[in-house]
Order: C-alpha cells, then sequence, then structure tokens
C-alpha cells in the first residue's frame, strides 16, 4: 500500500522529462550553440521521458485503442498535412515566384532590354537608397529587379540610423541612390525629387558593365541642330545618350578634317548647306572602316552627299510627305504618322506603335554591291509626296493618286574588307604607302577624285606580300583585347527628317526610341537588345461637362438605387 502510494505520487516527476526537453530547446535556439548545456538537458529529458513511457506502457495501450485516441489521431495527422502543404505551397511560390501584369501598358513588367541586362550580370551589383521611409513603388521595382538575377540586390539605409555608411557613400541629403559593383560605387539619382526610375537604373547597370564610353559626334558648321537647351534643339537627346553610356561632343571637320579615331558614331542632323568636298572626303574614308554615320535629312535642303549617297544605293527625293493620318490626327498634313515598321534590329520590338516625323522626304533605295539595306519606317498606303511650293502652304488633295507606301527612313550595312579595316592604324608609320594616298590632296575638279581607289587596290597586293604575316600575328594577340575585333561592318541610317528628335518631340511616342536605337545598332554595341524603354501609364481621365456629370450623378445616386428598390418591392409582394 505505501509502495502504490508512492507510485502514486513520483510518477509525477516525470513531467520533468518533457519540461527539460524545451528548456534544452530554448536555450539552443538563445545561444546559438547546442553544447554543452542544451543538448545535457534535451538527452536528459528524452530519457526520463522514455522512462515514464516504459512503466505506463499498459496505459498507453488502452489509451491508444480507444476509438477518441484514434479519432484525434486521425485529425491530427490531417492537420499536419494541410500545414506541410500550405508550407511547401508558400516555399515554392517564394522561390519561384510568378507574377501576371495585366495592366495596359506593362507597367509592372521590366522591359526586355532590361532583362536581358540582368541575366548578363557575371558580378553582384548592389543599390543601396539612403531614403527614412521606403517608397512602396521604388521597392516593387526592385524586387521586380532581384527576381530576374541572383547577382542583384539591394539595400534600404535609414541615414539617421547609420551615419558612418552614410558618409563613407558621401551622401549628402536623404533620398540619395548609388550602384556599387565590386569597389566602384555611383551616384544614381535623387528619389525625393522623382521617383526611382527604371531606364537610369537599367543604364547604369549596363554601364558598370562596359568598361568604356563609346563617343558620338555631332557635325557642326553647316546649320545643323543645336546641341544647346531651345527650340528645335537636341538637348534632350544628348542627355538620353549620356543616360545610356555614351558620350556626345560636337565635331567641326572644317577645323580638322579628320574624324577622330575614337567616333563609334557620326551624326549629321539636319544640315541647311552643302558639306565641303573635304568634308565629304572625310566621311567617304570614314565609312572604309568600321563605323556608323546617322544622316537626319531634312526635305529642301541638299547636304552634297549625293555620291557618297549612291555609292550606297541612296536616293534623296526633294519632294513633301503628306499623310491624311496626320491631319485626321489634329496636327497637320505635313506630319507623317508612321505605324509600319521593318524588320530589323533597330525597329523589331517597335510593334503597331507611333512615331511622327513634321516635314519630312521620301528616301529612295536601289541595290548597291554589297549593300544590305532595310527598310525601317514605312509610311501609309494613302500618303502623297508632293513638291514644296514656294508660298509654302501645303495641303492633302483627295483627288490626287497616293502614291502608296513610302521609305522614310532605311538602315545599311556593307562589310569592311580587311585591308580597309587596318587603314586607321597605317598612319603610325611613316614608311607605309597607303596613309599618303589618303592623305594626298582630293583633287576638287575632278569628281571622281573622291573615291580611293588607288590606295585601297595597291595596299591589298603590298599587304600580302610585305604585312601579311605580321598582321596576322598581331591580329593573334590583339583580337582578345578589342572587343569589336569581331565586327567589321559600316553602317549608315538615313532618315528623312530630323525634327523627330528635337526636344519637345523627342519624349513623345516612340521618337527617342528610333533615334536612340538607331544611335545603339550604329556603335555596333550589340552587347545588349535594342528595345523600347519603359513605359509610363496611359491617361485615362474622363473630361465630363457639368451636364454629363449632373446625368452620371443623378444615375448612380437616384435612378438606380430607385430601380433596385422598386424591384425588390415587386418581387417581395408576388411572393406574398
Amino acid at each position: 500500500m505505501k509502495t502504490a502510494i508512492k507510485w502514486k505520487y513520483l510518477k509525477y516527476l516525470f513531467w520533468l522529462g518533457p519540461a527539460l526537453i524545451i528548456m534544452g530547446l530554448s536555450a539552443g535556439v538563445i545561444a546559438r550553440s547546442w553544447i554543452p548545456l542544451p543538448l545535457a538537458l534535451i538527452i536528459t529529458g528524452v530519457v526520463i521521458s522514455g522512462i515514464w513511457l516504459f512503466f505506463e506502457a499498459s496505459f498507453l495501450k488502452g489509451f491508444l485503442g480507444r476509438r477518441s485516441t484514434q479519432a484525434g489521431t486521425n485529425a491530427l495527422a490531417a492537420t499536419l498535412a494541410v500545414l506541410v502543404i500550405l508550407g511547401l505551397i508558400n516555399f515554392l511560390g517564394v522561390r519561384y515566384s510568378k507574377q501576371v501584369d495585366l495592366t495596359e501598358n506593362q507597367l509592372f513588367t521590366l522591359s526586355p532590354q532590361t532583362q536581358e541586362v540582368l541575366q548578363d550580370l557575371e558580378q553582384p551589383v548592389k543599390v543601396w537608397v539612403f531614403a527614412i521611409t521606403p517608397n512602396p513603388n521604388d521597392r516593387r521595382l526592385l524586387e521586380n529587379y532581384q527576381r530576374q538575377s541572383s547577382q542583384f540586390s539591394f539595400e534600404y539605409v535609414d541615414p539617421n540610423a547609420r551615419p558612418g555608411l552614410a558618409r563613407e557613400f558621401g551622401m549628402q541629403q536623404a533620398g540619395e541612390v548609388y550602384l556599387e559593383k565590386g569597389e566602384n560605387r555611383t551616384f544614381l539619382q535623387q528619389i525625393t525629387q522623382e521617383p526611382l526610375s527604371e531606364r537610369r537604373l537599367t543604364n547604369a547597370i549596363g554601364q558598370a558593365a562596359i568598361a568604356r564610353q563609346p563617343k558620338v559626334y555631332f557635325l557642326q558648321g553647316h546649320g545643323e541642330r543645336s546641341l544647346e537647351s531651345g527650340q528645335g534643339s537636341f538637348s534632350q537627346a544628348l542627355s538620353r545618350l549620356s543616360e545610356e553610356n555614351f558620350v556626345a561632343e560636337p565635331l567641326n571637320l572644317a577645323e580638322n578634317p579628320d574624324i577622330p579615331e575614337d567616333t563609334a558614331v557620326l551624326v549629321l542632323a539636319g544640315p541647311q548647306r552643302e558639306l565641303l568636298e573635304s568634308e565629304v572626303a572625310a566621311l567617304e574614308t570614314y565609312l572604309q572602316r568600321q563605323s556608323g554615320l546617322l544622316l537626319l535629312l531634312d526635305p529642301d535642303t541638299d547636304p552634297g552627299l549625293g555620291e557618297l549617297l549612291q555609292d550606297w544605293g541612296i536616293s534623296l527625293d526633294d519632294r513633301l510627305i503628306i499623310d491624311p493620318n496626320g491631319q485626321a490626327a489634329g496636327v497637320n498634313a505635313a506630319v507623317t504618322i508612321v505605324t509600319q515598321y521593318g524588320v530589323h534590329p533597330i525597329t523589331e520590338e517597335f510593334g503597331d506603335g507611333i512615331s511622327f516625323y513634321p516635314l519630312a522626304r521620301p528616301i529612295g533605295v536601289s541595290e548597291a554591291p554589297d549593300v544590305q539595306a532595310s527598310p525601317l519606317l514605312l509610311t501609309g498606303d494613302r500618303v502623297q509626296a508632293q513638291p514644296i511650293p514656294e508660298s509654302g502652304e501645303l495641303n492633302f488633295d483627295p483627288n490626287l493618286a497616293p502614291q502608296g507606301s513610302l521609305t522614310l527612313g532605311v538602315a545599311l550595312s556593307r562589310p569592311v574588307t580587311e585591308t580597309e579595316a587596318p587603314q586607321t592604324e597605317a598612319p603610325q608609320t611613316e614608311a607605309s604607302p597607303t596613309p599618303a594616298a589618303e592623305n594626298s590632296p582630293p583633287a576638287p575638279d575632278e569628281p571622281g577624285a573622291i573615291e580611293p581607289s588607288p590606295s585601297p587596290e595597291a595596299s591589298p597586293d603590298e599587304a600580302a606580300d610585305v604585312e601579311a604575316p605580321e598582321t596576322e600575328d598581331e591580329a593573334a594577340t590583339t583580337e582578345p583585347d578589342d572587343e569589336n575585333a569581331g565586327a567589321s561592318e559600316a553602317r549608315l541610317v538615313v532618315i528623312g527628317n530630323s525634327s523627330f528628335a528635337t526636344d519637345g518631340i523627342f519624349e513623345q511616342q516612340l521618337n527617342g526610341d528610333v533615334f536612340l536605337n538607331s544611335v545603339s545598332w550604329l556603335s555596333q554595341q550589340d552587347t545588349q537588345e535594342l528595345s523600347i524603354r519603359p513605359k509610363e501609364a496611359t491617361n485615362r481621365r474622363i473630361l465630363m461637362t457639368p451636364q454629363q456629370q449632373i446625368i452620371s450623378a443623378l444615375t448612380a445616386l437616384v435612378i438606380l438605387p430607385v430601380l433596385g428598390f422598386g424591384t425588390a418591392v415587386v418581387v417581395w409582394l408576388r411572393r406574398r
């Protein structure tokens, strides 16, 4: 009897088992160390619980055999299974997240250019945002970036809580955003003035991946578009070029007849006067090597490039394009609206987008040896091409037959032979006969003197007999260091209009994309996909007159509630 009484009270000591297990687990989690005390508590608790189960075997057998125990066990197992399934679903959802953007302009979807830049990241890139209160839209954009690449990360920093880090970055005020790649840290933008921009962020990441900045020279001295801020200037285009990792500078060939060797793209935007013969000769020499030339030529102007363009199979039409779609859109019949684009890397992502060109001329395209031409901008079928009258008044005449679809812009490429490509390095040796022939006076009284036929024809033989072994060895050693060693094309884009890229028009529709994508393709920096820049939300506000506002209010607040209440009354009466 005494033994039974003692066991009656001693068996409660076995509750120490679960208590010791809980204490051990808690101590291990808090201390982040399982040796020695937490592990000893857990082992002791397990031993005590095992002894209790051994002495209470008969009780457990009866307890487990009850129907209520089996039902409770099934319910517990089902609950645990549901929790495990939900946990797996959440884990897979976080690990392999997928979003569906149902907005009209895909506002929450990164552009194809951004996606390719992120997927090509080979080194970690981190964005530091010094802001006291994170902006939800900026955070969502950064999270979209992070989902595209494991190499991208971001962190919000409270400058008041971490002043040391803010001083390390050189932060001046809250809201500054910095991009960090390796040991390089660059300022991105100030988000207190405008939200975080996908365009700036993507271009900054692309710039960090490119070791050098290609140069774009704008030819000046012939009445071209101004590069300073003002009406009809290219200041917005230059600003966007700098964001695209280009360096834009003016160039006057009358002062220096040689086109710089570091020229990636040369732009001639809206010249009003003819170029000098020496300048035309410099352009022809430039197009004999790997190069890119963008010609934006307005109607009723003659830049004096007839022979140069003829070699490429291009002819300039002196007429002006008259588009009825421009008149129907409420602008002007002299504004050409383009919604059809050729199959080309410059326009492959444009779809049925809109770009417009005030006062444009058609471009004639014909076959030329070794030249591959691709139309870029195609007008509608109802357009007309009319000569510019002295009065300057132009109207769409429906009685005149339409000219059909006209070409407004064209992209051309021509392979550069192996003997022509090294000519840019030939001036380094004084004994080379080729530069002497090229730098000799062009004899302006002879139209054909511009063609450098004697030098290219003579240089292949000399290069084959004398310099071939050296150039092969040099090529074998220099090709890995040259990013564009594999490219050997001269590229040309001709558009019969220059005002489409001027201030105030550049940012509208696809006009800026036409210009930027043309420069990108001409620079032959084919490491990134050319695509449309991030779009903005479409304005869907409804403008109503006061009368329409009154009718809408009455309909929503009076008519519809009365109809609903009356219908309910009729249904109630019929059921009675």
